[in-house]
């Protein structure tokens, strides 16, 4: 077991997936060789090989592991992708756990499908999303070190690996959209399980892929996940139950959601995790309190029908005013972020007693955690609450 678990752990696995999908790392002496194949290339335009660099920077603690001297970028490496398909599926895949798709799915999943699903889908993935963001940081398992593996981020890299987060949120939502939906929609369920198994798989593979996760991280990303919403799934009700309807809920969420970011374990490099938890859970508090505001005020109307509900057919009218809803939804929402980014910077700042112009000053706790707190925790607010009332007033 001992031995199994090792491999799973190893770098190894990972470049041998990686090199069975067409991806690998050049050695010094064919990248050098390449650069002097490329300057003396001019007359050849129709060459088959097509190689790529990658660079990526991080503060690694375990230098031996990494090949770098901590708070030192890592060296440029030079990779070989002999498959385009997969590369460029895998990277689609890795964006379906960002921020871009956090930002643009789930607010769409409100105001398009179902603020219901998209109550349950929000809750979860903050509460998922905390635990495997703060694990890392808890057990500080360093990612797969290069060589032999390609790495093909550079965002992430100073952050540690295990569990995956990706896998983690590639198992939160679609299976937690799927198991709110299987009772309210009409709909054929092993459909839906493929499909919630497939968007699993192809995020879950992505991380492997770019070398950022060994397969050990992605199925305990994958496992915890599923033990987290399988033991959460009778509580959903109750949940949304005393979110709507106490009148402490929304101070109980935004404090919940600012003490967690505050007492996030203690880092010993500075990495973006604790800044995009920090992102994750103040939306969730957010979303928490627009739930509060939605259900006090009669803000969001409710059907009186009894489910299941009928899917109803996608229409040109009923494509367009969804286009419309989700673009007018956006566009507030990125304007009001970068709003109101620039206004909770400068006020923390000004009380830190830092410049927000000092990109190093953002790192700081007392900086980072109470500007991101207020950005992300307004857009949650505006996005549920806002949003869906403009939309109303437009008749969409």
């Amino acid at each position: 077991m001992a031995d199994l678990l090792d491999r799973l752990r190893g770098p190894e696995l990972v470049a041998q997936f990686q090199k069975l999908c067409g991806l690998s790392l050049l050695s010094e002496e064919k990248s050098a060789g390449q650069h002097f194949a490329e300057a003396t290339r001019q007359e050849q335009p129709d060459c088959t090989a097509r190689f790529h660099a990658a660079a990526w920077t991080g503060h690694h603690v375990d230098a031996a592991n990494n090949g770098t001297v901590p708070g030192t970028p890592v060296p440029q490496k030079k990779y070989k992708i002999e498959n385009y398909f997969l590369y460029y599926l895998f990277l689609f895949a890795a964006t379906l756990g960002q921020e871009v798709f956090y930002i643009t799915f789930l607010p769409f999943c409100f105001w398009n499908i179902d603020p219901y699903v998209a109550r349950r889908v929000i809750n979860i993935w903050a509460v998922v999303m905390y635990i495997g963001q703060a694990s890392k940081d808890v057990l500080k398992w360093p990612r797969p070190p290069s060589p032999p593996v390609v790495k093909l981020e550079v965002r992430v890299d100073a952050e540690y690996g295990m569990p995956s987060t990706h896998a983690m949120a590639a198992t939160a939502i679609p299976f937690t959209f799927l198991l709110a939906t299987m009772d309210r929609y009409k709909y054929p369920f092993e459909l839906g399980l493929l499909l919630a198994l497939a968007i699993c798989t192809l995020v879950s593979l992505s991380r492997i892929y770019t070398g950022m996760h060994t397969v050990l991280d992605v199925l305990c990303g994958i496992a915890i996940t599923a033990v987290l919403v399988a033991f959460s799934y009778p509580f959903w009700d109750a949940l949304e139950n005393f979110q709507m309807r106490h009148r402490f809920a929304p101070i109980l969420a935004l404090s919940l959601s600012f003490l967690v970011s505050i007492y996030y374990p203690e880092l010993d490099h500075w990495s973006t995790a604790r800044g995009d938890t920090t992102n994750i859970v103040s939306a969730g508090g957010g979303a928490a309190l627009a739930t509060w505001i939605n259900h006090q005020w009669s803000l969001l109307p409710e059907t009186s029908a009894a489910p299941p509900y009928g899917i109803p057919a996608l229409s040109a009218p009923l494509i367009c005013r969804m286009g419309a809803r989700f673009a007018i939804g956006i566009v507030i929402v990125f304007i009001a972020r970068h709003l109101i980014k620039s206004v909770a910077l400068t006020l923390v700042c000004r009380l830190a007693g830092v410049s927000p112009t000092d990109r190093e000053s953002r790192k700081l706790l007392r900086v980072e955690v109470p500007y991101k707190y207020i950005t992300y925790s307004c857009l949650g607010v505006v996005g549920l609450t806002v949003c869906p009332a403009v939309h109303r007033y437009l008749a969409l």
